[in-house]
């Protein structure tokens, strides 16, 4: 079931947001008067179609290998390798016959709907939620073995400073705008003596090792709600129940119990509890997800929402923005200068895949909010100037528009050839890390 639901949550995230990403060429193709031949989510190389139908000059469908789309504007050197046009006059609706600043608005218009959609996610979720802020009220759990207890830091620290600036809520702490910064400092009260610790340069990728894990809120292992037909609920756990160890080792954090639990499907755990005045011994077995049927409020007792009005959720909104934009740069730079490794740092189809079903099994609030991130991301990726991808096309079409002419068919085809090789061997790099590194 697992394995369904994350293909199900794969091809959800990919089709939203390539249709938005295709939707923002063919509007813009469109708006300047273009024709557009063909508008398809997914690829339908050797003419693999899940479904496709003609509506006036345009063909659209559904290709049946779903990493990706494209929009086939007339006059225009594509992924199609179309060259049936070069041995005719410009047409007007043609894309070759248009002035630079169209060609530009419409290469761009992918890019600029992803980044529309980032936003009017970021907004939504601002004006249904609110702002919610955890505030520090206690130490922080190290993890072993992490980047974080590497660094120096211990279970029980208090966090009072990030880069120096002073922290009063666990958002601050994980802001990944912190977290991508050039030089990254945790200022710690421990013993009733400030400490500072550095963070090494690659944190983002042995972050992305272990996700969510290493530096979490100190939260007693305490169950507040044992679900009704579930394995915890057979095994006789109860709520008010304290976890102290999980086959024979010592639990200290409602966070031990998640991954403990969580990296143990389909076995059987000995829980050693804590009851009132007694200890016990309970055997409970997690199912195929992971999971046991426990939960802990501790982190919702200690939220805070702050309402939003309408105009602050759009404020929060942009904020959102461009705070995951000016990370995924920075990020992206890190990896150009070699202090991310790059095996680490980028994910391909499977990676993308678990997160989408990982973020759907948290709600829908977390499933969208994820989109956007993804959204962010693949705006980014078409940005750069790379032959085949939108960057690259926008350098061509600018370098066109400052010779006053078109470039010959035949450096065209051999730029868009050389980017589609690039590409295809960048992606079998990615499945392949996705695949060697899980």
């Amino acid at each position: 079931m697992e394995i369904l639901s994350t293909i199900f949550f794969f091809l959800i995230a990919i089709f939203v947001l390539v249709t938005v990403h295709e939707f923002g060429h063919f509007a813009a193709a469109k708006l300047c008067g273009m024709r557009v031949e063909r508008f398809f989510i997914g690829f339908d190389f050797w003419d693999l179609k899940v479904w496709s139908v003609q509506r006036g000059e345009t063909e659209y469908g559904i290709g049946a290998i779903p990493l990706g789309g494209y929009v086939k504007i007339s006059g225009m050197v594509d992924e199609s390798m179309d060259t049936d046009f070069s041995n005719k006059p410009a047409e007007p609706w043609e894309f070759r016959a248009k002035p630079t600043w169209q060609k530009l608005f419409v290469l761009v218009g992918g890019v600029l709907m992803n980044m529309i959609l980032a936003l009017f996610i970021f907004i939504g979720i601002a004006l249904f939620y609110g702002d919610p802020k955890t505030p520090i009220r206690s130490g922080v759990f190290i993890l072993e073995n992490t980047v974080f207890s590497e660094m120096g830091l211990q279970t029980g620290d208090e966090i009072k400073a990030i880069n120096g600036k002073s922290v009063k809520y666990w958002e601050e702490v994980m802001d990944p705008s912190a977290l991508s910064s050039s030089e990254l400092t945790y200022t710690v009260l421990r013993n009733g003596e400030l400490r500072t610790f550095v963070a090494p340069d690659n944190i983002l990728s042995r972050l992305s090792e272990n996700p969510g894990v290493g530096l979490v809120p100190l939260l007693p292992p305490t169950i507040s709600e044992v679900a009704e037909g579930m394995p915890a609920k057979a095994a006789g756990l109860q709520k008010g129940d304290v976890i102290i160890g999980i086959n024979g080792e010592k639990i200290a954090n409602w966070s031990q119990v998640q991954s403990t639990v969580g990296s143990n499907a389909n076995k059987p755990l000995t829980l050693d509890v804590k009851r009132g005045e007694s200890q016990i011994q309970l055997t409970v077995t997690a199912n195929s997800d992971g999971r046991i049927g426990i939960a802990s409020d501790q982190s919702l007792r200690n939220r805070e929402f702050t309402e939003l009005s309408f105009f602050g959720a759009i404020g929060s909104g942009f904020d959102q923005t461009f705070k995951m934009t000016a990370t995924t740069v920075k990020g992206f730079w890190k990896i150009l200068t070699g202090k991310e490794e790059l095996s680490k740092s980028v994910g391909g189809p499977v990676k993308i895949a678990k997160m989408a079903n990982d973020s759907a099994s948290q709600g829908a609030g977390v499933f969208v909010y994820f989109l956007a991130l993804l959204s962010i991301s693949l705006a980014f990726m078409n940005i750069l100037p790379l032959p085949a991808l939108d960057g690259g096309q926008m350098v061509m079409v600018s370098i066109e528009g400052l010779l006053r002419r078109e470039l010959s068919l035949k450096v065209k085809i051999a730029v868009q050839q050389a980017g589609m090789t690039v590409l295809l061997i960048l992606m079998v790099f990615i499945l392949y890390n996705d695949i060697a590194h899980p």
